[in-house]
């Protein structure tokens, strides 16, 4: 009897499924040119799952949404705007985008790679504010780096 592939209904856990969109969020940010950090503070006290930094010093934002669920109880994602010049949800192929507001952009990812379905809608970060999180974003960086070095 041969396995039809259409069949297999694989199940991920939420931290596998977390996992693998942000790596592949990562990833797509990487190959467009932007440096990607991963679990950033913000000034506002929340944690972007994927900031990147643009080539210019534009910094984008991308929230990964593991599931249905995840994004139902999850309603901080406004709250992310004033730290960015453009959001996206990051989510896996499976993942039924028309329950997604229209207004960020949108990214499908998996462990490998991602791809923007939708652009994110461009705003201007104010020039003391673009200044202090490239700053940040610079030391964090860079604090993340000595951290790993003297744990060798």
């Amino acid at each position: 009897m041969a396995l039809d592939v259409h069949q297999i209904d694989l199940v991920f856990s939420r931290p596998d499924t977390t996992l693998a969109v942000t790596r592949g969020a990562a990833r797509l940010m990487l190959n467009m040119g932007y440096a990607p950090l991963l679990e950033v503070g913000l000034p506002n006290g929340r944690r972007a799952d994927v900031m990147a930094l643009g080539p210019r010093g534009d910094v984008v934002i991308v929230e990964v949404k593991s599931g249905i669920d995840d994004f139902r109880v999850d309603h901080k994602w406004h709250e992310y705007g004033p730290f960015c010049d453009a959001f996206y949800f990051a989510v896996a192929p499976e993942f039924p985008r028309e329950i997604l507001p229209i207004e960020p952009g949108l990214i499908v990812a998996d462990a490998f790679d991602g791809s923007v379905v939708r652009e994110a809608v461009s705003s201007r970060l104010a020039p003391a504010r673009r200044k202090a999180l490239t700053i940040a974003f610079g030391r964090l960086g860079a604090m993340r780096t000595f951290r790993d070095v003297r744990s060798d």
